[in-house]
């Protein structure tokens, strides 16, 4: 077992430097957004600066500034071999957490008595619509993952993420015509 304890973002951000390719922090955010975001989160900006110096503060990643121009660099960051190592060893040997189910909207809809029903309905359409938006997110970001030979795992779970928001379509659907018939 690993001796050190990381948050899961520690392990998102590891991950992601795992594919062997140097990133700054701001190409972490991206492969986030494009990818992690469907189905757990994408961490903010300043999260991922925080875990990449936390995970250079105990030899699981190396940092090194890159020049951009004469006045300027970036720092890159890559995974070391005890990084490989530890990701592994989490992978294989912690338990798996159970999904926690955040959902703001359905909040909402438990609080019902406090609001009205056009006011209900109105904020199921709006979380349709956003619904949709990461449904159309999550099939770009698909098609994109099946270009990159090493990304097969990644695609499976941007798979998963098109049958989840297509399920919450669903959902949302149900919820409406209950709604409406009350």
């Amino acid at each position: 077992m690993t001796d050190r304890q990381l948050p899961a973002t520690a392990w998102a951000v590891l991950g992601v430097l795992s594919w062997d390719r140097e990133m700054t922090g701001y190409d972490v955010k991206q492969w986030a957004d494009h990818s992690l975001t469907f189905f757990y989160w994408s961490p903010a900006v300043s999260q991922i600066y925080g875990e990449l110096k936390r995970l250079e503060a105990v030899g699981y990643i190396t940092g090194r500034d890159e020049p951009v121009d004469e006045q300027r660099t970036k720092r890159v960051y890559a995974i070391t071999d005890d990084g490989r190592k530890a990701l592994t060893e989490w992978l294989e040997e912690s338990s798996v957490d159970a999904p926690v189910l955040k959902h703001g909207v359905m909040l909402r809809v438990w609080l019902g008595h406090m609001s009205t029903p056009e006011r209900l309905r109105a904020t199921l359409l709006q979380h349709r619509e956003q619904t949709e938006a990461m449904l159309a997110d999550v099939t770009a970001s698909e098609r994109s993952a099946e270009h990159e030979p090493d990304w097969s795992y990644p695609a499976l779970v941007l798979r998963w993420g098109e049958r989840y928001y297509r399920n919450e379509l669903a959902q949302i659907d149900e919820l409406l015509q209950e709604l409406d018939g009350r």
